[in-house]
């Protein structure tokens, strides 16, 4: 791997969260054009772009000044060759929130699974997995309930 695929590669990890801090989830979206996309381990897109965007608003509050008043620092980032023109990541996630009248607090915590193709010279997600497990106060950021699960655990890629 080039050190240029891999800041690429890492560029996209980034650019998802500030997308989706800042409300634009349309272009959140484009990010997956090419992409499948599983939620606790169930595929919820299939290379659909509008339908990501469809899905996170969906689920997503979005408050009056447009975003969803969270931060989604993504760490702890590892990107490993996964063959030719293919690359995998792993990183945590960990999501705060600040919705009016409630203090700043974490929300949830988890891993992103995530891997890329090069095609045209371009890095693009081939798949994401999705996979919080740790979970605080969600109710001012989903628009329907969760349903969390004991068993839950971090993902790794010997898991899939």
């Amino acid at each position: 791997m080039e050190f240029d695929d891999y800041r690429q590669v890492e560029n996209l990890i980034y650019r998802y969260p500030y997308l989706l801090d800042a409300g634009r989830l349309p272009e959140m979206g484009e990010l997956f054009a090419h992409a499948d996309i599983y939620v606790d381990g169930s595929l919820a897109v299939r290379h659909d772009a509008s339908a990501v965007a469809a899905l996170w608003a969906r689920y997503v509050r979005i408050f009056p000044n447009g975003t969803p008043r969270t931060h989604h620092v993504a760490t702890n980032v590892i990107i490993e060759d996964d063959g030719p023109d293919a690359i995998r990541a792993h990183s945590y996630v960990l999501v705060v929130q600040n919705p009016p009248g409630v203090p700043l607090n974490p929300i949830t915590a988890g891993d992103y699974l995530d891997r890329f193709v090069k095609v045209g010279g371009v890095w693009r997600f081939s798949e994401r997995r999705v996979g919080n497990d740790l979970f605080g106060d969600m109710s001012h950021h989903l628009r329907e309930p969760m349903n969390v699960r004991d068993e839950i655990r971090p993902q790794r890629w010997e898991d899939v």
